[in-house]
């Protein structure tokens, strides 16, 4: 790598201060010190390694405020897995000690033998790096999306069940506006067809279920806890029912955000092109993915990335092919939802799914090898800047012409 590589520096980074190492390419420790996470801190980082210009920096983290700080300085920062500089802290020391100082030193010398391997991270433009945080957050907003549902159900099945078989999920603004309109059983067994209406009326519902159909599914689930218990359940039932409307709202306002973003993102068009995949999928497959094409040079390292490449163990006479967990599981996750969505809108993709599962794969392994050949176009269209062209592609183009002759 010629003179730039030439200083190597481990940062083991914490929340209130972080641990820095220099060495040069001997290994020869240059410098050891302790800055604190502020401004006077991170002033301080820089003015240490304004003394290497080209220093490498290692370091355990691939985003974060100090990530950020040390890419807007231009300074090459490589991200090495936890579970990399913990086997390599065995080659030094065979005790199981461990401090700030000597993780610094670890990852500085790793990187010092292994950079040749390692590819920096890339810096991205300002929509990727918002459209990456809006995606990840809204990841978080859905998880207690759904730990709100689950805590609201619970207290409804405790003491007033009947809600919850009258609409086709309990996180629609109309289930929850009849939990807040006949919050108790007692409530609710007043609501004969006219009231309902009224009510399916006021709040706008846009189901096709008639009134009088929903006070036969409401009547069957009319039961009721003691008195104490259905007044103590019913604030639980309020609180839950608004912290679910709240995070609704939320989500609803990201996913708005995320259409605005996808729709300045050059990338989005070449997504977009293919069957099966929506606007949450495409933004979460471009965060993860990134703007580098030099990250992924072929498919197998994209499938590595995305979980979808097994992996190989052989000794001697035993060779096992098993499920790789190392992976991005954000990116996993969104081939996953993918794959799903094209079985149901893709008649390729379908036939491939009944093929594996005739030939004995489960359901989950029968999605992973479709979402496998996707990946694959998906990494050359991506590579190119091409949106997906379904007549180049050949085996889906021959399997689609197939069926329209025998129609």
């Amino acid at each position: 790598m010629g003179k730039d590589m030439d200083v190597f520096a481990g940062i083991d980074w914490g929340g209130d201060a972080h641990q820095i190492c220099v060495l040069d390419a001997d290994g020869t420790r240059l410098q050891q010190r302790r800055v604190t996470h502020d401004v006077p801190g991170l002033l301080a980082l820089d003015r240490a390694l304004d003394h290497y210009p080209g220093v490498a920096i290692a370091i355990e983290r691939s985003e974060g405020l100090l990530v950020e700080h040390l890419l807007a300085a231009g300074r090459r920062v490589f991200c090495v897995s936890p579970k990399i500089s913990a086997r390599a802290r065995e080659r030094y020391r065979l005790a199981n000690t461990k401090s700030d100082a000597f993780d610094a030193f670890v990852l500085a010398d790793t990187l010092r033998h292994e950079h040749a391997h390692w590819r920096p991270l890339a810096t991205g433009s300002r929509l990727w790096h918002e459209l990456r945080a809006v995606s990840r957050d809204r990841d978080r907003i859905l998880l207690a999306q759904h730990a709100a549902e689950s805590r609201l159900r619970a207290t409804l099945e405790a003491y007033h069940p009947a809600p919850l078989h009258l609409f086709s999920t309990l996180d629609r603004d109309i289930s929850l506006a009849f939990i807040t309109d006949y919050p108790t059983p007692e409530a609710a067994s007043r609501v004969g067809q006219a009231r309902m209406g009224r009510f399916l009326t006021r709040h706008g519902y846009s189901g096709r279920t008639p009134a009088e159909v929903l006070v036969e599914r409401l009547r069957p689930h009319l039961l009721s806890a003691s008195p104490g218990t259905v007044a103590g359940k019913t604030l639980a039932a309020s609180v839950f029912t608004e912290q679910l409307a709240l995070l609704t709202t939320h989500l609803r306002a990201y996913d708005r955000r995320l259409d605005q973003l996808l729709a300045q993102h050059p990338d989005a068009s070449v997504l977009f092109s293919f069957p099966g995949l929506g606007p949450v999928t495409a933004a979460t497959l471009i965060a993860e993915m990134g703007e580098d094409r030099a990250r992924f040079p072929s498919p197998g390292v994209l499938l590595a990335e995305a979980g979808l490449a097994p992996v190989t163990r052989a000794s001697g006479r035993t060779r096992q092919v098993r499920f790789r967990y190392a992976a991005n599981r954000r990116m996993r996750h969104a081939i996953d939802w993918w794959t799903w969505v094209a079985v149901r809108e893709d008649p390729w993709s379908a036939h491939l799914y009944e093929q594996a599962r005739a030939a004995g794969q489960g359901k989950y392994r029968a999605l992973r090898g479709i979402g496998t050949r996707w990946t694959r176009v998906l990494w050359r269209c991506w590579h190119t800047r091409m949106p997906y062209q379904p007549d180049e592609h050949t085996t889906r183009h021959d399997y689609l012409r197939q069926i329209d002759q025998a129609a």
